[in-house]
């Protein structure tokens, strides 16, 4: 199932790769306010799941354009959980950070992922209980014990001012007590950069399954912790998540607990 999915993720990247060389001719649509949805978006979703259905007929789908298949809430065992282009202004702007998610549920748990970037090609993937993998190199979060040497990662789904308003506090909180925080636009593959320690922590509110699914599994094999922001693992469907290891985790919930009860940002898919 992992080399299937394998298999999507370039099948989607060569749709991508290809557009990247003209990207002038993208049709663009905006879903909701600042969340954007190209053609390219589309194509490579749809070559992703022609690859998987074709492999596993009788398996569902939860998509980011798509939405979920037919036989999504009925007794499929297996799920797969699919972003095809997360990254999506960035890819729009020929600024090259995004990337493939390709996540399979079995009944409801996690247990294949696949994160790929075109632009490097860089190759994520993890099975449960399997370890995490960057080009069939085993990766591991980082060491660091002390979040004031960490650098983190995070997000900001855009919707309105409130939202906004929270971003910003977080975000002065976080950035007084680290070494820095970044905000590339890829959740998936800030995750991956978690997993593989080049980012020691990655935290953000309002996100969709299709954005963390895989990366989530890829943190946790790679001996990380993923929780909501007071700690807990209910993280999946309802969209506030901090991923980082294990030391750095237990720092960040005790910044961002304030923050769990508050407004997420509108439910708008999270593309960036």
């Amino acid at each position: 199932m992992l080399n299937t999915a394998v298999k999507a993720a370039r099948r989607a990247a060569a749709v991508i790769n290809r557009a990247s060389f003209d990207l002038d001719r993208l049709i663009v649509n905006e879903k909701n306010h600042k969340d954007f949805v190209t053609d390219v978006d589309q194509a490579a979703e749809q070559a992703i799941i022609e690859v998987l259905s074709k492999a596993y007929p009788e398996h569902a789908f939860l998509a980011e354009e798509s939405g979920a298949s037919a036989n999504a809430h009925d007794e499929s065992e297996y799920t797969w959980i699919i972003d095809p282009l997360d990254g999506t202004t960035n890819f729009m702007h020929g600024f090259p950070q995004y990337s493939i998610s390709i996540a399979l549920a079995q009944r409801g748990v996690v247990t294949q992922a696949v994160i790929y970037d075109p632009v490097r090609n860089d190759l994520f993937t993890a099975t449960k209980g399997g370890g995490a993998y960057l080009n069939d190199k085993r990766i591991r979060v980082t060491k660091l014990d002390r979040i004031a040497n960490a650098l983190l990662s995070t997000g900001y789904v855009a919707g309105n001012a409130k939202a906004l308003d929270e971003y910003l506090k977080m975000y002065g909180i976080m950035a007084e007590r680290c070494h820095g925080v970044r905000r590339p636009g890829s959740a998936a593959l800030d995750l991956a950069y978690v997993a593989s320690g080049r980012l020691d922590g990655f935290y953000e509110k309002g996100l969709k399954p299709w954005d963390i699914a895989a990366g989530s599994l890829m943190v946790t094999e790679a001996g990380g912790i993923v929780g909501e922001f007071n700690g807990e693992s209910d993280y999946l469907y309802k969209g506030d998540i901090i991923a980082a290891s294990p030391k750095i985790f237990g720092q960040m919930v005790g910044l961002l607990t304030p923050f769990h009860a508050t407004p997420a940002a509108p439910a708008a898919p999270a593309t960036e």
